[in-house]
This record gives C-alpha cells, sequence and structure tokens, in this order.
C-alpha cells in the first residue's frame, strides 16, 4: 500500500504521481483480492477526476491523444453504482472511437485485413490487439459484448490470430514473412473472447498458449497467458506456483510496478479470466 497516495490514486513506481493504469490495476487487485476495500472507492474518485469531458481517461493530461487507460477505468469502475455516470461516458467514447483504419490493397505489406476496426494506443494511429483486447473485455463486463463495435472487434481480433496459432501484438506478416505468438498478447485476447466465439477459434490459440505458458515467468506474459487460458477452462493446476515464481524473480529484476503487481494480483485469483474479477467471481 506503499504507493497508494493522498488523491486516492495508485502510483506506477514510489515517488511518483499517480496514474490512471496504475490506479485502475490497482483497483483490480483489491477488488479480486478483497482486501482493503476502502480503498476502492477513493481511487475510482482519482480515476473519475482523471477523465476528461468527452469520456476519455488519458494517461497523463499532458497526452490527451494517449487515451488507452480508458477501457481500464471501465473495468474499475464496473458494478460500482456512483460511478454509473463515469462508466457511461468512458462507454460512449470507446463506441465512437477506433484506430486509424483503411482498405486493403493489392500491395499490402502486412498480412491482416486494415480495414477492420479495433482500437489504438493513441489517437489516429493503427488498432492493436491490447488495446483492442482491453476495450473488448470492458465493453463484455457492459453488457455489451453483442454491439456493432464489439462485432467488430471479434472479427478484428480473429483476422489478426498468426497461421502458427496465438497473436503477435497486431501483425500477422510483415513483407510475407509470418510474425511469432506472443504469450501476452495471446493470452489476453483468448480472455477478450471468450463467451464470444466458439473454442474452434481459438484451438490454435489455446494449444498456441498452453505450450508457451509452462516456459514463461515474466509477470506480464505468464499473468495474461494464465487469465486467458482461465477463460477457457483450461488454467492450470499449478497456476500460482507458476506466479509465486514470476514473484520471486524480483529479487534479480527489482520491484514489479504496480500495474504489473495488479495484474500478477488478478490472476492469481481469477481462475475464469478477468470476467471472473468483472463479475465478483473471482476464487479466494
Amino acid at each position: 500500500m506503499s504507493r497508494v497516495l493522498d488523491s486516492g490514486g495508485f502510483a506506477n513506481r514510489p515517488g511518483e504521481d499517480d496514474r490512471p493504469d496504475a490506479t485502475a490495476w490497482a483497483v483490480a487487485a483489491l477488488r479480486a483480492s478483497g482486501s482493503n476495500p476502502v480503498l476502492v472507492g477513493p481511487a475510482c474518485t482519482r480515476l473519475a477526476g482523471n477523465q476528461q469531458p468527452d469520456g476519455r481517461v488519458c494517461v497523463s493530461p499532458q497526452n490527451p491523444e494517449a487515451w488507452w487507460p480508458t477501457p481500464l477505468a471501465v473495468m474499475a469502475w464496473q458494478g460500482i453504482p456512483r460511478f454509473d455516470d463515469s462508466r457511461s461516458r468512458a462507454l460512449d467514447f470507446l463506441l465512437n472511437s477506433s484506430g486509424r483504419h483503411w482498405a486493403r490493397g493489392r500491395d499490402n505489406v502486412v498480412g491482416h485485413d486494415p480495414s477492420l476496426k479495433g482500437w489504438s494506443y493513441i489517437e489516429g494511429t493503427h488498432s492493436w490487439v491490447v488495446p483492442t483486447s482491453l476495450t473488448l473485455l470492458a465493453l463484455k463486463a457492459s453488457g455489451l459484448g453483442g454491439h456493432e463495435r464489439a462485432v467488430q472487434a471479434v472479427a478484428m481480433l480473429l483476422d489478426r490470430r498468426l497461421p502458427s496459432g496465438g497473436w503477435n501484438y497486431g501483425n500477422t506478416k510483415i513483407f510475407g514473412r509470418d510474425l511469432y505468438a506472443m504469450p501476452d498478447t495471446t493470452g489476453m485476447a483468448l480472455d477478450a473472447l471468450s463467451g464470444l466465439v466458439s473454442r474452434e477459434d481459438v484451438e490454435s490459440g489455446l494449444a498456441c498458449m498452453k505450450s508457451r505458458v509452462r516456459d514463461v515467468r515474466t509477470p506480464l506474459s505468464l499473468s495474461w497467458g494464465l487469465l486467458g487460458l482461465g477463460a477457457w477452462g483450461e488454467r492450470p493446476a499449478d497456476a500460482r506456483a507458476m506466479l509465486s515464481e514470476s514473484w520471486e524473480q524480483r529479487r534479480f529484476f527489482g520491484e514489479y510496478d504496480t500495474a504489473t503487481v495488479g495484474l500478477m494480483t488478478a490472476a492469481w485469483f481469477a481462475d475464469g479470466g478477468m470476467d471472473g474479477i468483472l463479475s465478483g467471481r473471482a476464487a479466494g
């Protein structure tokens, strides 16, 4: 709790100002674990204070175009009635925003269909797997999994699957060369797609993730890998042992930032992916 500030928000590292992404992931950790619930309200209030008039939640006031923390804020506010207005305005912003897209051309150097709409990290740039997956998780939690924009996002994520299974950060091929699946983006996409597509649609991604998660101990990749597998009922029985090994690596690499600690905590408690936290079904 050394990173919670008087503002109610959380710093990403000791000595820094609070950040929306760190605050939102801290809320996820608090809700998943059930610890220190008194901190959730002030943290969500701070997130509401970060919100811009059009509904976006930016990484900092100096960077209004970097609104990728918006879906994280939506998930933090989920299920807390006094933040319904903030959540609704953020959802309206997301539903009326997208990455930059264009028609597929004959000389397309990338393997995916650039016309399929998702969401971007920064305004005016192309859609990528991470912000699209986070937004899809937020839409599902808000009962908007069947919205036209969610349907478009599902199509985009399925189009970005790699031939070998899994997902890279957004591309599938560059100049005819296949890219590699990454465990964090694969897990994130699997979690986002759960409940919206058939198992057959993600079977290759699940196989990829199950083969990779055994060798992964970096916190971001392991946590999202476990959340993605858990969303499809494939969470390894020794998931917590894996997370403990990852946690111990702080001895060599230094303390993890708040967003990473929040994500790891979510992965520790959420047997069924992020949906379990957002619906109050996280394991004890």
